[in-house]
Protein backbone atom coordinates (compact mmCIF):
# COMPACT_ATOMS: atom_id res chain seq x y z
CA UNK A 1 0.00 0.00 0.00
CA UNK A 2 1.52 3.28 -1.06
CA UNK A 3 -0.77 5.88 0.48
CA UNK A 4 -2.14 6.63 3.92
CA UNK A 5 -5.94 6.86 3.97
CA UNK A 6 -5.95 9.66 6.55
CA UNK A 7 -3.52 11.79 4.55
CA UNK A 8 -5.42 11.25 1.32
CA UNK A 9 -8.70 12.21 2.99
CA UNK A 10 -7.27 15.31 4.68
CA UNK A 11 -5.54 16.53 1.53
CA UNK A 12 -8.71 15.98 -0.49
CA UNK A 13 -10.61 18.23 1.91
CA UNK A 14 -7.75 20.74 1.77
CA UNK A 15 -7.72 20.82 -2.03
CA UNK A 16 -11.47 20.92 -2.62
CA UNK A 17 -12.70 22.91 0.38
CA UNK A 18 -10.01 24.82 2.29
CA UNK A 19 -8.12 25.94 -0.82
CA UNK A 20 -11.08 27.63 -2.54
CA UNK A 21 -12.43 28.89 0.78
CA UNK A 22 -9.03 30.44 1.54
CA UNK A 23 -9.11 32.25 -1.80
CA UNK A 24 -12.63 33.49 -1.06
CA UNK A 25 -11.46 34.68 2.36
CA UNK A 26 -8.52 36.52 0.79
CA UNK A 27 -10.80 38.25 -1.71
CA UNK A 28 -13.25 39.19 1.07
CA UNK A 29 -10.37 40.70 3.07
CA UNK A 30 -9.17 42.69 0.07
CA UNK A 31 -12.65 44.04 -0.56
CA UNK A 32 -13.42 44.62 3.13
CA UNK A 33 -16.53 42.44 2.72
CA UNK A 34 -18.62 42.13 5.91
CA UNK A 35 -18.28 38.30 5.86
CA UNK A 36 -14.48 38.43 5.90
CA UNK A 37 -14.14 37.77 9.63
CA UNK A 38 -16.54 34.82 9.59
CA UNK A 39 -14.64 33.34 6.64
CA UNK A 40 -11.32 33.94 8.41
CA UNK A 41 -12.67 32.19 11.50
CA UNK A 42 -13.90 29.16 9.53
CA UNK A 43 -10.71 28.76 7.47
CA UNK A 44 -8.44 29.25 10.48
CA UNK A 45 -10.38 26.77 12.58
CA UNK A 46 -10.29 24.22 9.77
CA UNK A 47 -6.56 24.68 9.27
CA UNK A 48 -5.88 24.44 12.99
CA UNK A 49 -7.99 21.28 13.26
CA UNK A 50 -6.12 19.65 10.36
CA UNK A 51 -2.77 20.56 11.87
CA UNK A 52 -3.67 19.16 15.26
CA UNK A 53 -4.80 15.93 13.60
CA UNK A 54 -1.55 15.83 11.62
CA UNK A 55 0.60 16.13 14.74
CA UNK A 56 -1.51 13.77 16.84
CA UNK A 57 -1.60 11.12 14.11
CA UNK A 58 2.18 11.24 13.85
CA UNK A 59 2.57 11.16 17.64
CA UNK A 60 0.33 8.07 17.85
CA UNK A 61 2.48 6.40 15.18
CA UNK A 62 5.51 6.97 17.42
CA UNK A 63 6.99 9.60 15.09
CA UNK A 64 7.60 6.78 12.60
CA UNK A 65 7.40 9.06 9.55
CA UNK A 66 9.77 11.69 10.89
CA UNK A 67 13.55 11.75 10.62
CA UNK A 68 14.88 11.19 14.16
CA UNK A 69 17.84 13.55 13.67
CA UNK A 70 17.28 16.36 16.25
CA UNK A 71 17.92 19.23 13.82
CA UNK A 72 15.45 17.85 11.31
CA UNK A 73 12.85 16.87 13.91
CA UNK A 74 12.88 20.11 15.91
CA UNK A 75 13.79 22.50 13.09
CA UNK A 76 11.73 21.17 10.25
CA UNK A 77 9.02 18.92 11.62
CA UNK A 78 8.18 20.83 14.80
CA UNK A 79 9.41 24.34 13.92
CA UNK A 80 8.21 24.82 10.37
CA UNK A 81 5.05 22.77 10.79
CA UNK A 82 4.44 24.61 14.05
CA UNK A 83 3.99 27.80 12.03
CA UNK A 84 0.87 26.17 10.61
CA UNK A 85 -0.43 26.01 14.17
CA UNK A 86 0.66 29.51 15.19
CA UNK A 87 -0.64 31.49 12.20
CA UNK A 88 -4.17 30.01 12.17
CA UNK A 89 -4.37 30.37 15.96
CA UNK A 90 -3.51 34.07 15.71
CA UNK A 91 -5.98 34.57 12.85
CA UNK A 92 -8.63 32.71 14.82
CA UNK A 93 -8.09 35.01 17.80
CA UNK A 94 -8.22 38.06 15.53
CA UNK A 95 -11.46 36.92 13.89
CA UNK A 96 -13.01 36.20 17.28
CA UNK A 97 -11.97 39.63 18.53
CA UNK A 98 -13.39 41.35 15.42
CA UNK A 99 -16.66 39.47 15.68
CA UNK A 100 -17.11 40.08 19.41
Amino acid sequence: RRSDDFTVAMETVTAWAWGPLSLLTFLALLRQHPARHVLQLVVSLGQLYGDVLYFLTEARAGWAHSDPHPLYFWGYFVGLNGLWLLVPALLLLDAGHQLA
